[in-house]
């Protein structure tokens, strides 16, 4: 079993400090593995574009292709996440992983 240990500081500045125990293993790790693999491996190929000087238009369709690559296997993280570490979360009461999947999704949609 993983466990992990967060600290919090509440608004009125008060120090939580819990531990996570994660029972579950991610059904999805390999799938995420494959797709990082090959998002890099294109990003490689962009970066051997721009030292060819390959024409901008084609280096953007192929950025374009890893942005939307990366942006699906966060999908694939985040479908996880919920089903699995927030579900668990919220069976034990523990209100701060939903605030921390906020800030989350956020940072990850700008």
């Amino acid at each position: 079993m993983e466990t992990e240990t967060h600290k919090h500081i509440l608004a009125d500045g008060t120090v939580v400090e819990h531990t996570h125990a994660h029972t579950h293993r991610h059904q999805d790790t390999k799938v995420v593995l494959d797709r990082l693999a090959r998002a890099t491996g294109h990003l490689k190929k962009v970066r051997q574009m721009v030292e060819d000087d390959v024409d901008c238009s084609e280096v953007l369709i192929q950025l374009a292709a890893v942005k939307a690559a990366i942006n699906n296997t966060g999908k694939i993280i985040l479908k996880d996440h919920i089903e699995h570490c927030l579900v668990d979360a919220i069976e034990s009461g523990d209100r701060q992983a939903i605030e921390e999947l906020k800030k989350a999704i956020d940072q990850f949609m700008k």
